[in-house]
């Protein structure tokens, strides 16, 4: 996975040269500029309210993203609207996000889990019909059990993995995300078919945790921005971090490696358009995200989070979306889960 870049290292800030302006787009393409601070959402959208799509249920990874950007976005563009389209590893929300073709007040927050389920759901839709506007945030996976489990460390889990595979139910987000690619590889660490991973999917991660917590699954695995406050109150036990060094969220928590499990993922989150809107529109989109990612409230979420900085923008952004999409496919097939 390539390097988080900083907001003021990421080549994709092709545009910072026009700050201090915002450059706020109309629906009929034209450009206006306006004062940062000011309220914009009618200029930048011809009167539009700008909606975001979270396509997942509330809680998870999407949700959490979409609302800290409609925060941060406040004093960009105004007043805004998130709402959730879930199921499918998002793919019943991209199928619905391709309906808005050429309208520049409608954003879709995604990432890593919607490339997976495109191929794991044999989506008749991909990240190929929107316009990829900027990467936002990563964030790693941990590895938990409930707190009275018998599984009270990595290496006991990777054992009883090891021993029975099948038995150790895993549960996470959907089919061909993220959690199921790292249950994926860390049954191929353990020497073990990951084709027989006992995955149980959900559409989002309170649903997943509620499994864990009833004793439905073995483990769990989440972002470890969803799933922290859950291991500080004590309802689970992390076991272990996808992470290559261990996270100052979790200093205890160590790495898959160092417990001799030769696996690191990373997840990223970023944001699209649709299809049909005009290179100024995009160009302008891009750069009220790149202002976002330095507002006081975006910053700070990030630090609340635990979320990696990961902006990048423009066709470098672009570039990076189909270097996943190649990337995915390759890994879900190598461990059984890839189109059939």
């Amino acid at each position: 996975m390539p390097s988080s870049k900083s907001q003021d290292d990421a080549p994709g800030r092709r545009w910072t040269r026009w700050t201090p302006l915002v450059v706020a787009v109309l629906a009929t393409g034209a450009l206006v500029a306006t004062e940062p601070g000011d309220d914009v959402g009618s200029s930048v959208l011809d009167g539009k309210q700008l909606r975001i799509m979270a396509p997942a249920a509330p809680g998870g990874g999407w949700d959490q993203t979409s609302r800290e950007m409609q925060t941060a976005l406040r004093d960009l563009v105004g007043r805004s609207e998130v709402y959730n389209v879930g199921g499918a590893g998002g793919t019943i929300g991209l199928s619905q996000f391709t309906r808005y073709h050429g309208d520049p007040s409608q954003l879709m927050t995604t990432g890593l889990i919607m490339i997976g389920a495109v191929e794991t759901n044999d989506s008749p839709h991909s990240l190929s019909e929107t316009v990829p506007l900027a990467r936002l945030t990563t964030d790693y996976q941990v590895v938990v059990a409930a707190a009275d489990s018998p599984l009270r460390d990595m290496p006991a889990a990777a054992e009883a993995m090891r021993a029975d595979l099948p038995a150790v139910s895993i549960s996470g987000g959907s089919a061909g995300g993220v959690e199921h690619i790292l249950a994926g590889l860390l049954a191929k660490a353990v020497g073990a078919d990951p084709s027989g991973v006992s995955y149980v999917a959900h559409s989002g991660g309170g649903e997943a945790l509620t499994t864990l917590l009833s004793g439905r699954s073995s483990l769990g695995i989440s972002g470890v921005s969803e799933i922290r406050p859950q291991i500080e109150a004590g309802q689970v036990r992390a076991l272990a971090v996808s992470s290559p060094e261990r996270l100052p969220e979790l200093p205890d928590v160590p790495t898959l490696r160092e417990v001799g499990l030769d696996v690191e993922l990373q997840n990223w989150r970023g944001v699209v358009a649709p299809k049909g809107i005009s290179a100024e529109q995009e160009q302008a989109l891009e750069q009220v995200l790149l202002d976002m990612t330095k507002t006081p409230a975006w910053r700070e979420a990030l630090a609340r989070r635990g979320w990696g900085d990961a902006t990048l923008a423009g066709p470098e952004f672009e570039e990076f979306v189909r270097s996943e999409q190649a990337r995915v496919t390759q890994l879900l097939g190598e461990i059984g889960l890839g189109r059939r």
